[in-house]
């Protein structure tokens, strides 16, 4: 029809983007290929600006056959299967521990530089309490700056280490954990 734009030439949205980077975590997840082939589809999806950006790496994906209607599992919480299954759980568990015996940033910020390389879980859940610690960290300089806040101060300690706890039986028991109120600055 005059007037209308094709399909190509559309401009995409964020969710648009995002339902591609899924597939492309779930395939990377699958072993499909290398890092710095995920690295490079992953910026691909991300600068898009248009159904021609992403089309290609759908076509990628899954060649010229349509790709998959229901949306693939996140990876964010891949659940490890195999001989290392026992590691992974540990792994992640412990970069949520590590914060909650003192190692607040480093200890989330170690496992996710070296585990989170070769394991999508660890990654994942030392990710999520990376984020959480730096909020934390956050808040309790900020918090003071009231009366009220040196109140809540001791709160969000607490607060912090039991969620660390039920952060790392979580992973144990390879469970989703998201943390509440939480900036999420690193991804």
């Amino acid at each position: 029809m005059p007037g209308q734009v094709p399909m190509e030439q559309l401009r995409v949205g964020n969710q648009d983007r995002e339902n591609v980077v899924e597939h492309v975590k779930a395939a990377y997840a699958e072993g499909r290929f290398d890092k710095l082939e995920f690295d490079d589809r992953l910026e691909r999806a991300m600068t898009a600006r248009t159904h021609a950006d992403l089309m290609p790496i759908m076509q990628e994906l899954y060649g010229t056959r349509p790709a998959p209607m229901v949306r693939p599992a996140p990876v964010a919480m891949h659940r490890p299967s195999g001989h290392t299954e026992s590691n992974e759980r540990l792994g992640a568990a412990v970069s949520h521990w590590l914060a909650a015996v003192g190692l607040p940033i480093v200890g989330p910020l170690i496992l996710l530089l070296t585990a989170g390389k070769t394991s999508p879980y660890v990654r994942a859940h030392a990710v999520e309490s990376l984020n959480f610690q730096i909020t934390v960290l956050g808040a309790t300089i900020l918090l003071p700056i009231t009366v009220v806040g040196v109140v809540l101060v001791p709160v969000v300690l607490v607060a912090a280490f039991v969620l660390a706890v039920a952060g790392g039986i979580s992973a144990l028991s390879e469970s989703n954990f998201r943390y509440p109120m939480t900036l999420r600055l690193v991804r």
